[in-house]
């Protein structure tokens, strides 16, 4: 118990004390988010404090995967410090100068395709590659995306993060918990300081590492029982509903989708008035009274898992719908063409 509370108390610190850093260096460099069209805030703001989070993982990650417990394979921890690296580095780049789309989508498919590879060597069908490829991607990207006001990644990174360390817990994997614990107490570090009013944000380097790494935690979790899966979907469906909703909605109108906007439900409700705090609270209340009721519904009745999270993203999908509508009529036509 000692053991484990010390790693996920210097997970904490690590993370905290980064992001400390990182502030000022993002002064130093000019690395600062200004206020603009498409933006939620009001003052420019460092970015890149998720570096905090990144090298929390890579002093504590191996640690806890490795000595924990069982022992999960050398190459599979190898892996999981590869892609998470080689994600923070794209993201890292991003974050001082624009880099450019691919590049950064080459450098985030290497990353999940050494994961997949480590899972390979193990035992998992090569079959199962494209998917990865196409998830892995995704998660990296979705979080990417739904990082746009004070605090919102970094409540959700610390609640997936723990309801999968409950999960790999509760199926007797104690190192997967561990190092699941060590990425939420990390987010806790970085939040402390991301909260609203934030001093400092997230920056790709930090949200393009969070989706991963909720990526691979998931995945390992799949590998240790498949039912697992369920759950795991179900924890981060508040994310995942809202960023592939807007991605839909603006591919079928004909928009631009893979340029910036101001469509995701967070960034409507903060225009309609709520503050980031408020904001943050509503994604908070689904994961708390749905979400996370849900996932251990999907856990305790394994060979329904299916079907609780196909009904957690149909009410996520039709409560969606609803907060934008509602958001839609408390807008003029001009701030919709705006976001567009």
């Amino acid at each position: 118990m000692a053991t484990t509370m010390g790693w996920l108390l210097l997970s904490f610190l690590i993370a905290w004390l980064s992001a400390r850093a990182a502030i000022a260096y993002a002064h130093r460099r000019g690395m600062l988010d200004r206020p603009g069209q498409r933006r939620s805030h009001t003052v420019p703001t460092p970015r890149g404090g998720g570096i905090g989070i990144v090298v929390a993982g890579m002093v504590c990650l191996p640690g806890a995967l490795l000595g924990a417990g069982e022992l999960w394979p050398a190459v599979v921890v190898a892996a999981v410090v590869a892609g998470l690296s080689l994600v923070a580095l794209a993201g890292w780049w991003d974050d001082h100068r624009s880099l450019p789309i691919l590049p950064r989508l080459g450098a985030q498919l290497l990353a999940v395709l050494l994961f997949a590879a480590a899972l390979a060597a193990t035992g998992m069908s090569w079959w199962w590659l494209p998917a990865l490829l196409l998830a892995g991607a995704w998660s990296v990207n979705l979080h990417n995306f739904m990082d746009g006001i004070d605090g919102l990644l970094a409540q959700q990174a610390m609640f997936v993060a723990a309801g999968l360390a409950g999960l790999a817990w509760a199926a007797g994997q104690p190192a997967l918990a561990l190092a699941a614990g060590c990425f939420a107490t990390a987010s806790l570090g970085f939040w402390c300081l991301n909260r609203p009013p934030a001093r400092i944000f997230m920056g790709d380097v930090g949200s393009g590492s969070a989706g991963f790494l909720i990526f691979a935690f998931s995945v390992l979790l799949w590998r240790v029982d498949a039912q697992l899966l369920w759950p795991a979907l179900i924890l981060s469906s508040a994310f995942v509903a809202d960023a592939s909703l807007t991605l839909l909605s603006r591919f079928l109108r004909g928009r631009r989708w893979y340029t910036a906007h101001r469509e995701h439900l967070y960034q409507w409700l903060v225009r309609r008035g709520r503050t980031h705090a408020g904001g943050g609270v509503i994604y908070m209340t689904w994961n708390l009274l749905f979400a996370a009721p849900s996932a251990w519904l999907a856990w305790s009745h394994p060979g329904a898992g299916w079907m609780v999270t196909m009904a957690v993203y149909m009410a996520a999908a039709a409560i969606w719908l609803l907060l934008k509508r509602r958001c839609l009529r408390r807008h003029s036509p001009r701030d919709r063409h705006v976001a567009a």
